[in-house]
């Protein structure tokens, strides 16, 4: 949850927000009324609804009537519930359960997510869901946002009797739909005919079917815990062999299966565990996500959630990644639930740049493949053109183990009469831990408030000890270069590298004076017959 400013690419959605908080709905700030109008209200414009949609059927509309569309808006407009300061804790206390988004009308993940819960709501009305879906514009009723704890944009909060839940579901109309019903008391549907199997199918683009001889005993208890367990997967049971096949192609005639279904290129995969809770949920963990994952905003907490602790991602342009996909999921294929595979769109500045900045390549607009060990936290980056035989080479090295971790490194620098000279990542080793000299090391960063006072004071160091031939002053941009031997996080550092001692640098004060920083320096060079006079 973040509150971010309003940027141009989210103009149109916003205006959907507007839209959406502006159009009248049956509970407004300006025309508090009491909760049996409210249901009244709300009751008439759904039956008007109806109305209308029986009108046009008998006078055979055309679709050009009415978009599917905006009928989709103006309905859930009517279903979603706007609250306010009078009307929040009468609408919560007196229903049992209550979803509930707090927006800001600036917000643009709010702009969103705004159509989806409101496809959303439209979808749990025509389930007969007990469920009440309501909005707070929680930037015009601050303080009733503060009661309902909604800290960020844009928030959704269940509450169940009052008491409220933490939403823990997808951001889309589905995973909305999906979380809510298992929320409420649905977490499995049962399908008892090949015609409602075949419209489920056009619904859900992702779900889990049991085939069952009866809906009781120790493994049907499991699977409804592992439906009840999951927030984001529907689960489906079945008892004829005919309806299963239609969900899962060729499964076997048997009294006991279950399989997970997604709309991707690896489409069906079969369980073949022990029928407990805990192993279910470990095989969709491991399933559950497509071979190749497109990262958006929206699904970014879900990727993140995967047990996989070795990542691939690809950061390319659309059409060029289009040429990758098919070999990239043969390679996927082979490292099946051992490495997870991203794809993120090297032009979305949001999503791509924190990640190429850990690289030193924000800039780049050519593919990039890249890895993580978020075990060990270290990264690797693909060196060599991005072909099918060189990025499987390169996922098997990152599975045994045998690549070398990448450490971003600005240009070797021209040092040439610099009394500072500048290290960077690939001259660490000669520069500093391999110099038969004591090293006086600067650790800076660019964005470091106080670094230019202390790189001031070691360009007067430097000339002071410029006839010291034992001692060697050095600088190195942090952000921009890495090394494993060098950990540092506070900026600005100065290490002292003693000659005889370069696995342990000693760490030196940047607040005391020039002539004690000296005087320090004096001390650990321990040479003091070479060592010039204590002034400067």
């Amino acid at each position: 949850m973040f509150r971010p400013k309003p940027t141009s690419r989210f103009i149109l959605l916003a205006l959907t927000l507007l839209l959406l908080v502006n159009f009248p709905t049956s509970i407004t700030a300006s025309e508090p009324t009491t909760s049996e109008s409210e249901d009244s209200e709300l009751e008439e414009l759904l039956a008007l609804d109806d109305e209308v949609e029986q009108e046009e059927e008998e006078q055979g509309g055309t679709p050009n009537v009415r978009s599917s569309e905006a009928e989709l808006l103006t309905k859930a407009q009517r279903i979603v519930l706007e609250l306010n300061h009078d009307n929040t804790k009468r609408v919560i206390d007196k229903n049992e359960f209550v979803l509930v988004l707090g927006y800001a009308p600036w917000c643009a993940r709010s702009a969103e997510l705004m159509p989806q819960f409101a496809e959303a709501a439209t979808s749990l009305s025509e389930l007969g869901s007990p469920l009440l879906m309501a909005k707070l514009d929680a930037e015009r009723y601050p303080k009733t946002a503060s009661l309902l704890e909604i800290k960020g944009f844009p928030a959704l909060l269940l509450f169940v009797n009052g008491t409220s839940q933490v939403y823990t579901g997808g951001f889309s109309a589905e995973e909305i739909v999906i979380w809510a019903r298992k929320k409420t008391g649905e977490p499995v549907i049962r399908i008892s005919s090949v015609p409602a199997a075949e419209e489920f199918l056009k619904k859900h683009h992702i779900f889990v079917v049991g085939l069952f001889e009866k809906f009781e005993g120790p493994h049907y208890k499991e699977f409804v815990k592992a439906a009840t367990a999951d927030n984001a997967i529907q689960f489906v049971e079945v008892s004829d062999i005919d309806v299963a096949n239609v969900l899962f192609p060729n499964v076997k005639p048997a009294n006991l299966f279950l399989g997970i279904v997604k709309s991707e290129a690896e489409r069906y995969t079969a369980y073949e565990g022990t029928f407990e809770m805990e192993q279910i949920l470990k095989f969709l963990d491991y399933n559950k996500f497509p071979l190749v994952n497109k990262l958006t905003e929206s699904n970014s907490a879900t990727v993140y959630s995967s047990p996989l602790k070795l990542q691939v991602i690809v950061f390319a342009e659309e059409d060029e990644f289009k040429k990758l996909l098919e070999p990239l999921q043969d390679i996927a294929r082979q490292f099946k639930s051992e490495i997870m595979f991203i794809y993120i769109d090297i032009t979305d500045e949001n999503l791509a740049k924190p990640y190429l900045t850990l690289f030193g390549l924000e800039e780049a607009e050519s593919t990039v493949v890249a890895a993580f060990d978020v075990r060990v936290n270290s990264k690797y980056l693909l060196e060599s053109n991005p072909t099918p035989s060189n990025m499987e080479e390169f996922c098997s090295g990152l599975l045994h183990g045998t690549l070398s971790p990448y450490f971003k490194s600005q240009a070797i620098p021209n040092n040439a009469n610099e009394t500072v000279h500048v290290a960077v990542g690939k001259t660490f080793d000669d520069l500093i831990l391999n110099n038969h000299k004591n090293v006086l090391l600067e650790v800076f960063t660019p964005w470091c408030i106080t670094c230019e006072t202390t790189s001031k004071r070691v360009e007067k160091l430097a000339k002071h000890f410029k006839n010291l031939d034992s001692l060697f002053f050095a600088k190195i941009d942090a952000s921009a270069n890495e090394h494993p031997k060098l950990k540092v996080d506070d900026y600005p550092t100065l290490l002292f590298y003693a000659a005889n001692n370069k696995e342990n640098p000693i760490k030196l004060s940047t607040k005391t004076s020039l002539k004690d920083l000296a005087t320090s320096i004096n001390k650990h060079v321990k040479a003091k017959d070479e060592v010039a006079k204590d002034e400067l």
